[in-house]
């Protein structure tokens, strides 16, 4: 059994959101949250087995926090989490809470931080399969050199983030586009829970 199946199961409500960078599906176990998957996401598991409940109080609060999250500077989370994953991934997406909002790490560092300086691959590999996007920052971790590179929510969605959180450069922010992309969907994003 997968870990996704093993989410699947053990998931008991799920809530779909509006966000500025597209539609989120909210998951939650007896624990806490297990899933914040962009619609199209890779990695995304579909439809759960769990009912749909907008109102639970867990994934409404996720809802709220992640509205504060794209209306302004509340780069911060406080939400119980129940990660699904092997030892290894945890001990990764673990090392992911550790970067702070405005930073950015790399998969090398990440690797050097769990103690697995050789594993930088299996690191992104690890990194790719967040079940938590953006409360668990895994759109901090750039490539060698700080290059752009690969997040199961497509690029374009992690540039907005790091946007927004005052990740990107000046220079790359105007060479990307992206000044102008986050502003865009900021007004759709007030009133969207």
């Amino acid at each position: 059994m997968s870990n996704l199946d093993t989410l699947a199961t053990a998931c008991t409500a799920q809530a779909l959101i509006d966000s500025p960078l597209g539609r989120v599906r909210l998951a939650r176990t007896t624990r806490g949250l297990a899933g914040l998957w962009f619609e199209g996401q890779r990695h995304h598991p579909g439809e759960l087995p769990a009912p749909h409940h907008r109102d639970d109080p867990l994934l409404r609060e996720a809802a709220l926090q992640l509205q504060r999250y794209f209306a302004g500077p509340q780069a911060r989370f406080d939400l119980p989490l129940d990660l699904f994953g092997t030892p290894f991934q945890r001990a990764v997406w673990q090392a992911l809470l550790r970067i702070p909002a405005g930073r950015t790490s790399s998969y090398g560092e990440l690797a050097h931080a769990i103690g697995k300086p050789a594993a930088a691959r299996a690191v992104g590999a690890a990194v790719g399969r967040n079940p938590v996007s953006v409360v668990v920052p895994c759109h901090r971790v750039l490539g060698a050199g700080g290059a752009l590179t690969g997040y199961a929510g497509g690029l374009e969605r992690k540039r907005a983030l790091l946007e927004l959180e005052e990740c990107l450069k000046t220079r790359e922010r105007v060479e990307a586009g992206v000044v102008l992309y986050f502003p865009r969907f900021t007004a759709r994003a007030r009133g969207s829970v």
